[in-house]
C-alpha cells in the first residue's frame, strides 16, 4: 500500500490519542519508520500489523478499528488530499456509490503502482444498492463498512449497512446493501 495510508492511521492515532500513543503503536508493531511517505509504496503487512496494534492498543476490535479508519479515511484524509476527486464523484451518496467504480481508475493516475479494489454496483432502486467489493487484499470489509459511513456522513445521508455476501462465509467476494 501506499504510504498515504500508513500516514492517515498515524494522523488519526495523534489526532485522538496523542504523539506518545502513535509511538507506542509504532514501536509495538514493529514498524521501524519515523515516518510515512505519502507516494512511496510500503509492504501491505506494515499497514495490517498497524492496524492490529491499534486495536490491541485501543482495547477494540481490529473490525471496529478498520471500521473507525475507513470513516477518518472519507471524512479527513480525501477532504484534506483529494477534495476535487472526492467532488468529481457525485452530488449525492447515490451518485458517488453508482460512480465509485470509475474511482479507482482516476485515483490510479495519481499513484500508478495501485492494486486498487474493485467496486460494482448492483440493484440499484431509489433508497438502495448493493455495493460489490473485490479485493486481492484480506481482512479489509470493515474498513469498507468504515468508508460508506464515511462517506453518508459526508453526503448527510443517514444509512443502513447489512453485508449480504461474505469471503469469511465462502463466498467469492462481500456484497453491501446500502439504504437510505
Amino acid at each position: 500500500m501506499y504510504g498515504i495510508v500508513n500516514k492517515a492511521i498515524q494522523d488519526l492515532i495523534i489526532s485522538n490519542f496523542g504523539e506518545q500513543k502513535w509511538n507506542e503503536i509504532r514501536n509495538k508493531s514493529g514498524i521501524n519508520q519515523d515516518y510515512f511517505i505519502s507516494g512511496q509504496s510500503y509492504d501491505d503487512d506494515v499497514t495490517y500489523k498497524l492496524a492490529n496494534t491499534t486495536a490491541k492498543e485501543l482495547n477494540t476490535t481490529i473490525d471496529e478499528a478498520l471500521t473507525t479508519f475507513g470513516e477518518w479515511w472519507v471524512l479527513k484524509t480525501t477532504q484534506e488530499k483529494y477534495q476535487g476527486l472526492m467532488e468529481s464523484g457525485g452530488t449525492s451518496l447515490k451518485d458517488f456509490l453508482i460512480n465509485l467504480p470509475l474511482f479507482h481508475n482516476r485515483v490510479m493516475l495519481i499513484y500508478p503502482n495501485l492494486t486498487p479494489p474493485e467496486f460494482k454496483v448492483s440493484d440499484i432502486s431509489e433508497k438502495s444498492l448493493n455495493l460489490h467489493y473485490f479485493s486481492v487484499r484480506e481482512g479489509l470489509q470493515a474498513f469498507v463498512k468504515g468508508l460508506i459511513q464515511g462517506l453518508s456522513i459526508s453526503f448527510k445521508t443517514p444509512v443502513k449497512i447489512k453485508v449480504i455476501k461474505s469471503r469469511n462465509k465462502g463466498d467469492t467476494h462481500e456484497i453491501f446493501n446500502i439504504s437510505w
